[in-house]
C-alpha cells in the first residue's frame, strides 16, 4: 500500500492506473478505522481493480463548539488496519493540502439545498455543505469509477447522491449495510468517548429502531405512534438526551405521517456529551430491514 499525502501525487498515481486499464474505487473516511469502515474497504476491493482511501478530518464539516480538535486521529493505526483490508493508496492530506487558501477563506461551496436542513442538518447548520464541499473536492481529484459510503451516516448518503445526480458527476455510489457490534451498537469513531456506563447507556439507539421495526413488521403504520414508542424507550434511559427521531421517505428525507416503503428511520441521540446517530432502512415488501 502506498501513503500518499499530496494532492498532485495522488493525481499522478490514479493516471498510471488509468493508462492501464485499471477501475477504481474511493472510499472516503476521517480516519481512527473500525470495521464498519474496513468493511467498505473490503467491499470496493471485491468490486474494483485498485481501492483509494482517504483519511482526512475535514473542518469545513464541524461547527465551532463540535470535536474537531479532539477527534481521534492515529494514521499509524489506521494504515496498518487499511493495508490489511486491502486498500492500495491510502490519501492522507494535511488540512493546508486541502485548503491551501486556509478553509476560513473559502470562497466556494457546494451547496445541497432542503435534505441538508432536516435531521442533522437541522442541528448542524453548516455540516452538509463541508461535506459536500469535500466529497466534490476528493471525487475530482481521484476520479474514482465508484464511490463507497455507509449506510449509518443514511442523510450523508443521500446528499451525496442527489449531488452526484443533480451535477452529472461521472462517478456511482454504493451503499454499504451499517456494521454493528454485536450487541447492536453501530460502530462509530465517536464511540471512543463513551465511558463504560455510557457504552451500555448506548444501546438505547439499537433497542430503539428494533422496536420500530417490530411494529412496522406487525403492521403500524403511523409514524407519530412509532416516534411515541421510541421516544418513551428512550426516555427511561437517564444518560440520553434526544435530539431527534425522524420518520421519513428514504430517497427524499421528507417526514411521513403513514408510513411507505422504502422509510428511514433515524436518530440522533446524545449519550452524556456524545451525540450518536442510527437508522434503520425498512422495506415492506421484503419484511427485512438493513440495520439488524
Amino acid at each position: 500500500m502506498q501513503i500518499v499525502t499530496r494532492i498532485d501525487e495522488v493525481k499522478n498515481l490514479v493516471r498510471q492506473l488509468r493508462r492501464q486499464g485499471k477501475t477504481i474505487g474511493l472510499v472516503p473516511t476521517m480516519g481512527y478505522l473500525h470495521e464498519g469502515h474496513l468493511t467498505l474497504m473490503r467491499w470496493a476491493k471485491a468490486e474494483q481493480d485498485v481501492v483509494v482511501a482517504t483519511i482526512f478530518v475535514n473542518p469545513l464539516q464541524f461547527g465551532p463548539n463540535e470535536d474537531f480538535a479532539v477527534y481521534p486521529r492515529d494514521l499509524d493505526r489506521d494504515s496498518k488496519l487499511a493495508a490489511a483490508a486491502g486498500v492500495d493508496v491510502l490519501f492522507a492530506p494535511p488540512v493546508e493540502e486541502m485548503y491551501p487558501q486556509g478553509y476560513e477563506n473559502m470562497l466556494a461551496f457546494v451547496d445541497v439545498r432542503k435534505i441538508t436542513e432536516r435531521l442533522c442538518g437541522a442541528s448542524r447548520p453548516g455540516h452538509f455543505r463541508g461535506v459536500a464541499t469535500v466529497v466534490t473536492k476528493l471525487f475530482n481529484i481521484v476520479e474514482p469509477d465508484v464511490a463507497y459510503f455507509g449506510q449509518k451516516d443514511a442523510q450523508q448518503v443521500v446528499v451525496i447522491r442527489t449531488m452526484v445526480r443533480d451535477l452529472n458527476m461521472n462517478v456511482r455510489i454504493v451503499t454499504v449495510p451499517i456494521v454493528r457490534e454485536p450487541d447492536g451498537l453501530a460502530m462509530s469513531s465517536r464511540n471512543v468517548y463513551l465511558a463504560p456506563a455510557e457504552r451500555q447507556a448506548a444501546l438505547v439507539l439499537s433497542r430503539a429502531l428494533k422496536l420500530a421495526k417490530e411494529k412496522l413488521d406487525a403492521g403500524e403504520r403511523s409514524a407519530a405512534a412509532l416516534i411515541a414508542a421510541m421516544r418513551e424507550l428512550i426516555d427511561r434511559e437517564p444518560l440520553a438526551t434526544i435530539d431527534y427521531i425522524s420518520v421519513s421517505d428514504a430517497a427524499t428525507l421528507e417526514e411521513l405521517d403513514t408510513v411507505r416503503a422504502p422509510a428511514l428511520v433515524a436518530l440522533a441521540v446524545k449519550i452524556g456529551r456524545t451525540r450518536l446517530i442510527d437508522n434503520l432502512l425498512w422495506e415492506e415488501k421484503q419484511h427485512v430491514s438493513h440495520a439488524f
